[in-house]
This record gives C-alpha cells, sequence and structure tokens, in this order.
C-alpha cells in the first residue's frame, strides 16, 4: 500500500505538480468570490499529491518509531501515538479513495 500512495505521489511530481504551500491556501480560499478565469489557487491534483505524500510520510514515521520500540529506543507511548497517527491517515486515504471511485462510477453511469 506505502509503494502505491508512494507511485501516486511520484506521478504526481511527474507530471509537474506543484506542492501547496500555505500562501497558496490562503489565496484560493480569499478568491471564492472572484470569477473563475481569474482565480489562481491550488489545483485538486497537487492537494491530492500532498495528502498521499503526508500519508506515506506518517506510515514511515510509524514504521520507524515501531522499529525504535522493539530496540527500546522509543517508549511505547510514542510507538502508540506513531501508529495511531498512521492508522488515521490510511483511513483517510482509503476513504477518499472510496469517494473517489464512487464519484467516477456515478459519472460513468450519466448518459451523454
Amino acid at each position: 500500500m506505502i509503494d502505491q500512495i508512494n507511485t501516486v505521489s511520484s506521478l504526481a511530481k511527474a507530471a509537474g505538480l506543484g506542492s501547496v504551500t500555505t500562501d497558496a491556501v490562503s489565496s484560493s480560499s480569499s478568491a471564492i468570490g472572484t470569477t473563475p478565469g481569474t482565480q489562481t489557487g491550488v489545483s485538486f491534483a497537487s492537494v491530492l499529491g500532498e495528502m498521499a505524500t503526508g500519508a506515506v510520510n506518517n506510515l514511515k514515521q510509524a514504521e520507524a518509531t515501531s522499529f525504535d520500540g522493539i530496540s527500546g529506543k522509543a517508549n511505547p507511548r510514542e510507538v502508540v501515538d506513531a501508529v495511531l497517527a498512521a492508522e488515521q491517515s490510511l483511513q483517510t486515504a482509503i476513504a477518499l479513495r472510496d469517494k473517489i471511485v464512487s464519484a467516477y462510477l456515478e459519472i460513468t453511469k450519466m448518459q451523454i
């Protein structure tokens, strides 16, 4: 699963999708009332790419913390916190994937 998320993240970066910055997010939220042609916000694909990257980083951090806990370098509280954060990221990614697949299936059912 982590490799699949890494693949999505690397494909988004290879496609030239930049990273989301707080300036870009604040500018997109302030441009809500503008006309569609003048809005300079963050693209949906870049937000998804950043979310996938964040989920992968959480999973990798939880894995590293788990190994540290096994070797005695981390206390159990740190391990539990890291694993719960990784689980939450994974559940969010799965829920988002399910919504995207559901929306795609609804679009394919539409008559042209």
